[in-house]
């Protein structure tokens, strides 16, 4: 069987992955499956086989920057591991310090140094098995000050197409690019191995709170800006250690309404939903709403050979707003498992130290979480598979 696998990998790098003919999704076949990354490493092309055959086992439980934002600032472990004795299986970065103007790259730049901090963060996430994302928060492109639309001068601008190939701005964003690519490809385990990532870039783009959104530049504006992302990076910087993830918020109510903006197969191998409103204090009818929305995901992951995952989601507690009993083990644990729906991960935003979307010991849910964590198809990353190899426990 080993002697197939690897055969198996061999002739998928001497193919172009998005030529791949897509086949029957039960097959334990490798060849069945299709990644954007042509010319993918080894290791991340099992990540993708493995996450798209991981919901037969369960759901991987994430946390943004786990372990580096902490509620009340008590450092030390995760705090999902100080709760549960386990690390998150899933960690979110994000590029913005990385390729904000401000960084100059110089051992005393605040920029820099947070650069170095989620580099050896990330380094450590995939020493322990755990998978790795990154968001990007990207500044407009004029004067770098902000990503959300409300805050920039000339709102109405359109920066997208600004940045696309015939825009002024242009080559600023792809000296962006470059910086990310610099990075990625320079971002090695401890077995020596380029970490793999899943990139999100643009997220949240059926909302017009940042200058990517609906309000701000049209659909087919959008796929350009998402595919010449993807090409550049992929084609031109060669980059070999992405899964690239496509992650509207929670807008939309149809396949169509979902696909209004999506850039096309090629160019994306993760179909992501952020959805902080559907669960912001309605119940179970929230939970009803956020599972027909995944069950969207789902169907569509099945039909077209991706990957499905609540990409962003919780909600937030302060010193002044009380948790809502059975959010984890009953709302979102039934919003994610209802209806037979196929999703590989879940990844909480971050804490903080006066809020708190996942909690610490003693807390009021607590328990909640800790019951949610413990279900059959939770897992955190002391029960992830090696999702780095084509795992016999996933075929």
């Amino acid at each position: 069987m080993k002697n197939i696998l690897s055969f198996a990998i061999i002739l998928l790098f001497q193919t172009s992955f998005a030529q791949v003919e897509k086949k029957n999704l039960d097959s334990n076949n490798i060849a069945d499956f299709v990644i954007t990354g042509q010319k993918a490493t080894a290791e991340t092309l099992a990540l993708f086989y493995n996450l798209k055959k991981l919901p037969e086992k369960g759901f991987a439980i994430g946390q943004q920057n786990a372990f580096s934002n902490f509620f009340f600032n008590i450092k030390g472990k995760s705090d999902i591991k100080k709760t549960t004795a386990s690390d998150p299986a899933i960690i979110g970065f994000d590029f913005s310090h990385i390729t904000d103007d401000k960084n100059t790259e110089k051992e005393d730049n605040w920029y820099f140094q947070q650069e170095k901090q989620i580099i050896a963060d990330a380094k450590k996430a995939y020493d322990q098995g755990m998978i790795v994302t990154f968001s990007w928060h990207f500044r407009e492109p004029y004067k770098g000050v902000d990503f959300y639309s409300s805050n920039l001068e000339d709102k109405g601008k359109n920066r997208v197409k600004t940045i696309l190939p015939a825009g002024e701005k242009n080559e600023y964003f792809k000296r962006k690019l470059d910086k990310i690519a610099a990075i990625v490809k320079n971002l090695k385990g401890n077995d020596g191995k380029l970490i793999p990532v899943i990139f999100r870039p643009f997220h949240e783009f059926d909302g017009s709170w940042f200058w990517w959104g609906a309000a701000h530049c049209s659909p087919e504006e959008y796929k350009e800006l998402f595919a010449f992302t993807v090409t550049y990076l992929r084609d031109v910087k060669e980059v070999t250690n992405f899964l690239y993830a496509f992650s509207p918020d929670n807008q939309f109510h149809s396949e169509a309404d979902y696909l209004k903006r999506y850039p096309g197969d090629a160019y994306v191998d993760v179909l992501g939903m952020d959805n902080y409103g559907d669960f912001d204090n309605k119940g179970e009818e929230g939970a009803r709403l956020a599972n027909s929305k995944l069950k969207i995901l789902s169907d569509l992951a099945k039909q077209r050979n991706k990957i499905a995952a609540l990409t962003e989601t919780g909600y937030q507690i302060t010193f002044t707003k009380d948790p809502i009993e059975g959010f984890f083990s009953k709302y979102m644990y039934n919003a994610l498992t209802a209806n037979n729906i196929a999703i590989s991960y879940v990844m909480f935003w971050e804490n903080s130290e006066d809020a708190y979307f996942v909690p610490q010991p003693n807390m009021p849910d607590t328990a909640d979480f800790v019951e949610f964590t413990s279900k059959p198809k939770a897992l955190l990353s002391n029960k992830l598979p090696d999702l780095y190899k084509i795992n016999s426990t996933l075929k």
